[in-house]
């Protein structure tokens, strides 16, 4: 049977399945918009896909490096449905060579900052999970393969030291929600940043409304499902 890829704003099986969560986006004072769905796949771009670099059986491309997108900067859903109309989805950093992979183009094109495809469990459907609890250390996810994260205040296993930066806005050890003390504005998804804090490059949990460059990973979940759909597609 061919399982349709999930197509709301967040889709989160961590631990246990889950059902299909609509995510309603925050407002707030530069943003005001309705929860949005997640886009479908679309046939001719994913065998046109950008193929940058390639990792373990997947491509990837940076937005920064493709002529279209080159100047864009787009919120977190945003860069989710660009990639995932080209059959991927936000880069995943599930094991330190990976991530190695992210650092150094972040180091060697001076990028400030890029979304990644992480993403905190604080929406409905995630309510009274105690294997989430307390949420800043266990709530974490990687949205685009659904597979939970290391607690934060760890090394995640397969890495030499956690990503993880250890200041921020309240130099504190992230996540830290910072703006959450600001203007009550949820730090719900991951994005790595390039020495904003004096601190290298890191991950820090931001407000998913922020606008800022990706990078795109191959999504198996998408390019199987145009695959089945699409009899005879090269991809």
């Amino acid at each position: 049977e061919l399982a349709v890829p999930c197509l709301v704003a967040v889709c989160a099986v961590i631990a246990v399945g889950s059902p299909a969560i609509n995510e309603v986006r925050r407002p707030n004072n530069n943003n005001n918009r309705p929860g949005r769905f997640l886009s479908l796949p679309v046939p001719n771009k994913c065998t046109q896909r950008p193929k940058e670099f390639f990792y373990r059986g997947h491509n990837y491309f940076f937005s920064g490096h493709q002529p279209q997108y080159r100047n864009l900067r787009v919120d977190w859903l945003d860069a989710r449905n660009i990639c995932r109309e080209y059959c991927m989805d936000l880069v995943s950093m599930e094991g330190q060579e990976e991530n190695n992979i992210v650092f150094r183009l972040i180091q060697q094109g001076d990028v400030p900052y890029i979304w990644t495809s992480g993403r905190l469990c604080d929406f409905k459907g995630c309510e009274n999970r105690r294997d989430l609890e307390p949420k800043s250390l266990y709530g974490w996810f990687w949205s685009a393969t659904r597979q939970k994260m290391a607690p934060t205040n760890t090394v995640p296993n397969g890495f030499s030291f956690n990503p993880w930066s250890a200041t921020g806005h309240k130099k504190v050890q992230q996540p830290d929600n910072a703006e959450f003390d600001i203007n009550g504005t949820n730090e719900s998804c991951l994005a790595v940043l390039n020495n904003v804090y004096n601190d290298g490059i890191a991950w820090h949990d931001v407000a998913c409304y922020h606008e800022k460059p990706f990078i795109c990973e191959d999504n198996e979940e998408l390019l199987n499902y145009v695959a089945a759909t699409n009899r005879g597609i090269r991809l």
